[in-house]
């Protein structure tokens, strides 16, 4: 039975979403994405990818459909909006390039994007509602927390855990057996050699934190010099 999805987000992450799905469509899943939504007025009546902008997101309910995709970047608001869906009943579905290799005993949760070209290897455990963009590689026996977005190109070595809701910027690498606590985030190119506590942001090569402070999905930066880790 084909299953008629919602995208909810209509920008280019939400036009990223959409391509997926029709990918897999035509490998043969059972998708159909039949538009967006977004709370953006200038969207309203617009189309992306030959789907349409249906309505607000609030529109939700109003819409027949099987499942919804939370194609939204931000990781707290996408975290909050994944909740209340949740809480409603609706099936928030995952979506999975085909393009992307998975090992067979990797485990994904709920609303989890997966891009184009990226790798899994085996014993990795993905949360609910993470994003794995475009060609970035998880190695053996990683553990991403829900919520999670590991940007483009980005590589973890084995054994890794990452927090939930935690940014690893583009082209970053986690080194083996590392930690990045939850909420934090990495500066593109960052190299991760040592953990990272949560609610922490570390850029550079090696990667160090900065002297920051997280207030909701804010950065309040108090210096521009790193210190050492």
């Amino acid at each position: 039975m084909t299953q008629r999805i919602l995208i909810l987000g209509a920008g280019g992450h939400g036009q990223v979403v959409a391509d997926i799905l029709l990918q897999a469509a035509a490998n043969g899943n059972p998708y159909e994405p039949i538009g967006y939504l977004d709370d953006n007025p200038r969207r309203q009546g617009t189309q992306a990818l030959g789907l349409p902008v249906l309505g607000p997101l609030a529109a939700v309910s109003d819409i027949s459909h099987e499942g919804v995709v939370i194609a939204i970047g931000d990781n707290r608001v996408r975290a909050r909006l994944f909740d209340t869906l949740q809480q409603r009943g609706e099936t928030i579905v995952c979506a999975i390039h085909p393009t992307a290799i998975i090992a067979a005993d990797v485990i994904i949760g709920p609303g989890t994007m997966v891009c184009a070209g990226v790798i899994i290897n085996p014993g990795s455990v993905i949360g609910a509602n993470v994003i794995l963009n475009t060609g970035c590689t998880i190695d053996h026996h990683n553990q991403i927390g829900d919520h999670v977005h590991i940007a483009p190109g980005v590589h973890t070595g084995g054994n890794v855990v990452i927090g939930a809701g935690s940014l690893i910027g583009i082209g970053a690498i986690v080194m083996p057996q590392r930690r990045v606590g939850a909420w934090s985030i990495a500066g593109a190119g960052a190299l991760i050699h040592r953990d990272v506590p949560s609610e922490t942001v570390v850029v550079g090569v090696p990667a160090r934190p900065l002297r920051t402070r997280i207030v909701g999905n804010d950065l309040r930066l108090n210096t521009t010099t790193p210190h050492d880790a």
